[in-house]
C-alpha cells in the first residue's frame, strides 16, 4: 500500500499544481470580464463591447449615437470630444483637432505632412528635431504629438464603454488600416499605452470586416473555397481585399472555418473627405464670386467661415447621394453675410472626375497580388461610407463586371463587430466559437548583411547579401529563425523592408525610410571562446512578426554542440516527477488557447522559408517556426531547457543527420543498427550512453531604429502622466460644475417654496426671512465670487443653507404623509378588532386560539388606539410652527410584521433562532410608500423617544396568530389557511 502512495504522490501534485493555475486563471479573470474594440476611422469611431450577458454590442455615446466623432478641442482649462468637439470647430477651429490620424509615424518631410498643412492651414504644426515628426502647437503652453491626441481619443473610448458596461475596461481590440507600415503601428500601440488601454491586437480594419461578415454566415461556409471581394472607401482612404472563406480541419476542434487574406490593394487618399475638401473649394469660390467688387477678403483666410464650408459640403455631399441637386445654405458665413448656392450632383462629378477614375485601380492591385482573375470573385461587397456616393458604385460596377454590387452587411458597423469578436476570441473571460483567421503581410521584410569572402588565394571581397524574412502576401503572426553560420566574432546585420515595386513613387514618398533597423551583435566572439571544445551550429537571431503585424526581435543565440557520456541510472527523482507530470498533461503538448487566431506557431520544429535559399558558397540558413505536428500523448517527454527549444527544432531539418530526429540519429562512429539486425549488448550499451549536449550563449543586441525612432520609457511615462493629469482636470471641472448647478437650482427652489401655503403654514415670518436672507446672500455671492470658488467651497455653502432649511422641510413633509399614514393605521386597527370579536366567538370545542393569544392581543389593539390619541392630542395642542411630535416613523413602527416561525416535520413552528433579533424585522408599508424612498432627516437638536408603553402591532393575514410568551406545546396548534 505504501508503494501505491508514492506512486500517486507525483499525480497528486500535478493535481495540485492544476488546480494552482486555474484558481490563479480566475483570480486574474475577475477585473477582466468586459472588453472592448475601436474601430477608429479618419471621420468617426465605433465602439462595441463584450461582457457577460451582453454579446457583441455598439456602444451609444452621451449623445445616444452609435457613431462618435473622431474630433478633440484643446483649451487652456478644458477639453472636448466627439459631436462637442464637432460644434467647437466653428468656434475653435485652431484649438480643434481632426484628421490627425494621417501623422502617426509621419516624419516632418513626409508628403502626407505638407498635405496636412494644405487641407487645414489653420493648425500650427511644430517640429520635433529629436524624433524628425510634427506636433500641434496649440498655444505657446499647450502642445500635443498625434500620439497623444489619439491616446486622448482612446481614453474616451475607454470612458464610453465603461460608462455603458458599468465596470472598468482595460483589454482591447484596435482597428489599423492595412496598409500602415511598422512605424504608424508602433504609434498607435505608443498612443493605447499613453491611454493605459491594455491592446490584445492591433486588427487590420478589412480583416476585421472579413471576420464579421464570415462569423454572421458560418453555415455558408464548406469546404469549397469562396472568394469574396471587400471594396472599402471610408473618409480618408480606400482598401480593397480578396478574402477566400471554406472550412478547414484542426487537431483541436475538427473542422472549423478560416478566412484568408489573398490580395489587397488601397489608395492612402482616395475617400469622402477628398471629395467634402473639393466641395468645400466650390462652395468657397462661389461665395467670393457673389461678393466680387465689393473689396472683401477672400473667405479661404477665414478659418472660422471654412470650417462652416467644410461642414456644409459633408451634408451637400450626403444628400446629393440620394438628389440630383440641393441648396447650399449658411447663416452669417462671414461678416454677417448669409450664403446660398444651388449644387447639382453633375456638378459634383466634375470636381471628382479624377477621384472617380482611381476608383478601380484598388480592385486591380488587390487581383494582381491575390494572383486572381475577377471570374474567381463570387461576389463584392461594399463596405465605408463613401461607397455610397452613386458615381463611385456605378465605376466600381463597371470595373468588376458584376450584375450588381453586394450590400448585404453593415458598412459602418462591420469593422467594429469583427474586432470585438476576436477581442473575445482573444480574453481568457469568454468562450466563443473558432474562427481560424490567417492575415497577410502587405509590406515584405527582408535581412541584410555583407560579409568578407576571399575569392581567390589572397584576394579578399565584401559581398552583400539578401534573405526575405516575410515575404508579401504571406500569413502572419509568424516567427521566423535565420541562422548566419560563417561569423565567429561581432558583426552587424540590417533588417529593411523588401521589394516595394507595386508601390507608385508618389506612394514610395508617403511610405517613408524602408529601413527598418540596424542589429549590432555584441559578444559573438567571447562565446567561441568560452566553448572552444564545442560544435558551432551558428548564430541564430529569432524574429516574430506578431498578431498585431508589429516586428521584433525576440533574441540572438550563440549555439554550440558536442557529445557528452550518459548514463540512464543517473536520471534523477526530479526528472521522473517531471515527466510523471508532463504525462498528465498531454505529453508534452499544448492545445491551441488561441482558437479564433491563426494556427499556433511553436518554436519546436524549423522548416525552411519560403525564398531563403541560399547562394552558391553561403551557409546561412533561413528558418520558420511552424506550427508542431500531433505527437502521441502516451509517450511522456521532459520539460527542456530554457532557450533550448528553438534550436532543438532545427534537428528536423538538419541535412548532416539525414533530416532525422535526435532519437533516431546513429552517433558519430557510425554505430548504427541495420533494419532487422540487433546490434550487440556492448555496442547497444555504447550507443546509449552517448547523447549530444547542445550550450547556448546570448548574444547582445544593440538596435538602431531607422524608419522613426520609438518614445522612450521616460517620454511615454511623462506622456501619459500629462494625459492622466488632463483627465483629472476633467473631472474635477466636472464635479464643480456639478456642485455649483446643485447650489444654484437649490437656491432657487427654495425661494419660489418660500411663497407656498403649505411652507408659509409651518413657519413664522421671522424663520421665513432669515432663510431668504441667507438665500440671497447665497446667490450673490454664487454670481460674485462663484467663479473662482473650489468645489469644497459650493458643497460647504450647500450643506450650511440645506441644515438652515432642515426644519422647515421636515413639517412640511410629515404634515404630507400624516393622512395616508394614519387612515392605514385606523383600517389595520379596525380589521383587527374585527378579527379579535370573530375570534372569540368560535365555539369553545372548534376553538383554535388560545385565551392568552388573544388577550395579548386585545392588549397591543388598545395600548395602540390609546398611543394614537393621545399623541394626536398633544399635537393639536403645538403650534404649526414647531417640531410635530406624530412622527410617520412611529406611525409606520406599528405595522411591523413578525417573521414566520419555520414549521418542523410534524407541522408545529419550530423555535425563533437566537440570533432572530439580529435579522431585522420586515416592515409592512402604507400604500404608496417605495422602498426607494427617502424622507426628510429629522432636525437634530430636537429629539423625542418613542412611548415605552406601546408595543408593535403585528398581524401576519386573516389567519394570523399573534406573538405570544412560551406555553406547552401540546396547547399550540397550526391554523391552516381555510380554518377560518
Amino acid at each position: 500500500m505504501t508503494a501505491t502512495v508514492r506512486r500517486q504522490r507525483p499525480r497528486r501534485l500535478a493535481c495540485w499544481a492544476l488546480m494552482a493555475v486555474l484558481l490563479a486563471d480566475q483570480l486574474a479573470l475577475s477585473d477582466t470580464l468586459a472588453v472592448m474594440s475601436v474601430d477608429l476611422g479618419s471621420e468617426s469611431m465605433k465602439v462595441a463591447i463584450v461582457k457577460p450577458g451582453v454579446p457583441m454590442e455598439i456602444v451609444l455615446n452621451k449623445e445616444s449615437r452609435r457613431k462618435t466623432p473622431v474630433i478633440v478641442t484643446l483649451k487652456e482649462n478644458e477639453r472636448f470630444f466627439g459631436d462637442s468637439a464637432a460644434s467647437m470647430a466653428i468656434k475653435s477651429p485652431k484649438a480643434t483637432l481632426r484628421y490627425f490620424q494621417h501623422l502617426l509615424g509621419k516624419q516632418e518631410d513626409n508628403p502626407h505632412v505638407a498635405l496636412y498643412r494644405a487641407r487645414f492651414p489653420e493648425h500650427e504644426l511644430g517640429f520635433d528635431p529629436q524624433r524628425q515628426t510634427v506636433y500641434f502647437q496649440i498655444s505657446p503652453q499647450l502642445q500635443f504629438s498625434p500620439e497623444e491626441v489619439l491616446g486622448m481619443v482612446l481614453n474616451y473610448s475607454r470612458s464610453l464603454a465603461e460608462d455603458f458596461a458599468e465596470q472598468p475596461i482595460k483589454d482591447a481590440v484596435i482597428t489599423v488600416p492595412a496598409f500602415f507600415n511598422q512605424a504608424e503601428r508602433r504609434a498607435v500601440l505608443q498612443a493605447a499605452r499613453m491611454a493605459g488601454l491594455k491592446v490584445l491586437q492591433l486588427i487590420n480594419d478589412n480583416t476585421a470586416t472579413a471576420l464579421s461578415y464570415g462569423v454572421f454566415r458560418r453555415k455558408d461556409i464548406n469546404t469549397t473555397a469562396q472568394n469574396i471581394m471587400f471594396y472599402d472607401m471610408g473618409s480618408g482612404s480606400t482598401v480593397c481585399t480578396i478574402v477566400t472563406y471554406q472550412t478547414v480541419k484542426t487537431k483541436e476542434a475538427g473542422m472549423q472555418p478560416q478566412l484568408q487574406i489573398r490580395g489587397v490593394g488601397f489608395d492612402r487618399t482616395l475617400g469622402g473627405l477628398e471629395m467634402e475638401l473639393r466641395l468645400r473649394e466650390h462652395l468657397a469660390g462661389l461665395f467670393n464670386e457673389q461678393r466680387k467688387g465689393q473689396r472683401v477678403k477672400d473667405v479661404r483666410e477665414n478659418p472660422r467661415a471654412m470650417a462652416k464650408l467644410l461642414r456644409e459640403a459633408n451634408r451637400l455631399k450626403t444628400v446629393l447621394s440620394a438628389n440630383a441637386d440641393h441648396m447650399a445654405q449658411i447663416e452669417g458665413l462671414m461678416d454677417d453675410v448669409d450664403f446660398k448656392a444651388k449644387v447639382t450632383r453633375v456638378e459634383f462629378e466634375e470636381l471628382c472626375a479624377d477621384l472617380f477614375e482611381r476608383v478601380a485601380r484598388p480592385v486591380q492591385q488587390a487581383l494582381q497580388s491575390a494572383e486572381m482573375n475577377l471570374d474567381e470573385i463570387e461576389q463584392v461587397i461594399l463596405v465605408g461610407g463613401a461607397t455610397r456616393v452613386p458615381k463611385v458604385q456605378e465605376v466600381l460596377l463597371k470595373a468588376v463586371g458584376k450584375e450588381e454590387l453586394g450590400k448585404n452587411i453593415n458598412a459602418d458597423e462591420a469593422a467594429a463587430m469583427g474586432a470585438v469578436y476576436q477581442a473575445a476570441a482573444l480574453s481568457k473571460a469568454f468562450k466563443v466559437k473558432p474562427f481560424i483567421v490567417r492575415d497577410a503581410v502587405i509590406y515584405p521584410i527582408l535581412v541584410e548583411f555583407t560579409r568578407e569572402v576571399e575569392e581567390e588565394p589572397g584576394v579578399h571581397s565584401l559581398k552583400h547579401n539578401r534573405r526575405v524574412l516575410f515575404s508579401r502576401m504571406g500569413p502572419y503572426p509568424q516567427r521566423k529563425v535565420i541562422t548566419f553560420n560563417r561569423y565567429s566574432h561581432d558583426f552587424n546585420f540590417h533588417v529593411n523592408y523588401g521589394d516595394l515595386g507595386f508601390l507608385g513613387p508618389k506612394d514610395l514618398r508617403v511610405f517613408g525610410s524602408q529601413n527598418l533597423t540596424t542589429v549590432k551583435l555584441k559578444g559573438v566572439g567571447e562565446s567561441f571562446k568560452k566553448y572552444p571544445d564545442y560544435e558551432s551550429k551558428g548564430i541564430k537571431a529569432h524574429f516574430n512578426l506578431d498578431e498585431s503585424g508589429v516586428l521584433s526581435l525576440d533574441r540572438v543565440e550563440s549555439v554550440f554542440e558536442t557529445l557528452v557520456e550518459d548514463s540512464p541510472e543517473e536520471e534523477s527523482t526530479l526528472t521522473k516527477l517531471g515527466n510523471t507530470i508532463s504525462s498528465l498533461f498531454g505529453g508534452g503538448t499544448t492545445p491551441d488557447t488561441k482558437e479564433n487566431g491563426t494556427d499556433t506557431i511553436q518554436e519546436e520544429e524549423e522548416s525552411p522559408a519560403e525564398g531563403s535559399k541560399d547562394e552558391p558558397g553561403e551557409q546561412v540558413e533561413l528558418k520558420e517556426e511552424t506550427e508542431a505536428p500531433v505527437e502521441d500523448t502516451s509517450q511522456p517527454s521532459p520539460p527542456e531547457p530554457k532557450g533550448d527549444a528553438a534550436a532543438d527544432g532545427e534537428k528536423a531539418t538538419d541535412k548532416e543527420n539525414g533530416g532525422k530526429s535526435e532519437a533516431q540519429k546513429p552517433n558519430e562512429k557510425g554505430e548504427a543498427e541495420s533494419e532487422g539486425i540487433p546490434l550487440a549488448p556492448e555496442e547497444e550499451k555504447k550507443q546509449k550512453s552517448a547523447r549530444k549536449q547542445r550550450m547556448i550563449e546570448e548574444v547582445g543586441v544593440e538596435l538602431v531604429v531607422l524608419d522613426l525612432p520609438d518614445l522612450s520609457e521616460d517620454e511615454l511615462a511623462q506622456s501619459a502622466q500629462k494625459l492622466q493629469d488632463l483627465t483629472v482636470r476633467d473631472l474635477e471641472k466636472q464635479e464643480r460644475e456639478k456642485a455649483a448647478n446643485s447650489l444654484e437650482a437649490f437656491i432657487f427652489e427654495t425661494q419660489d417654496k418660500l411663497y407656498q401655503p403649505e411652507y408659509q403654514e409651518v413657519s413664522t415670518t421671522e424663520q421665513r426671512e432669515e432663510i431668504s436672507g441667507k438665500l440671497s446672500a447665497a446667490s450673490t455671492w454664487l454670481e460674485d465670487e462663484g467663479f473662482g470658488a473650489t468645489t469644497v467651497m459650493l458643497k460647504e455653502k450647500l450643506a450650511e443653507l440645506r441644515k438652515l432649511c432642515q426644519g422647515l422641510f421636515f413639517r412640511v413633509e410629515e404634515r404630507k404623509k400624516w393622512p395616508e399614514r394614519l387612515s392605514a393605521l385606523d383600517s389595520l386597527l379596525n380589521h383587527s378588532s374585527m378579527f379579535l370579536k370573530g375570534a372569540r366567538l368560535i365555539p369553545e370545542m372548534d376553538q383554535i386560539f388560545t385565551e392568552v393569544e388573544m388577550t395579548t392581543l386585545e392588549k397591543v389593539i388598545n395600548e395602540t388606539w390609546a398611543w394614537k390619541n393621545a399623541t394626536m392630542a398633544e399635537q393639536a395642542k403645538l403650534p404649526t410652527t414647531e417640531k410635530p411630535v406624530l412622527l410617520s416613523k412611529d406611525i409606520e413602527a406599528k405595522f411591523t410584521k413578525p417573521r414566520p416561525r419555520p414549521k418542523d416535520k410534524n407541522g408545529t413552528r419550530a423555535e425563533p433562532p437566537l440570533n432572530a433579533s439580529e435579522q431585522g424585522e420586515k416592515v409592512i408599508r402604507p400604500p404608496g410608500r417605495t422602498e426607494d424612498a427617502k424622507p426628510i432627516s429629522e432636525p437634530e437638536k430636537e429629539t423625542r423617544s418613542e412611548p415605552a408603553d406601546t408595543e408593535p402591532l403585528e398581524l401576519e393575514g386573516p389567519g394570523a396568530e399573534s406573538e405570544q410568551k412560551e406555553e406547552p406545546t401540546e396547547q399550540k396548534r397550526t391554523l391552516k389557511n381555510d380554518e377560518l
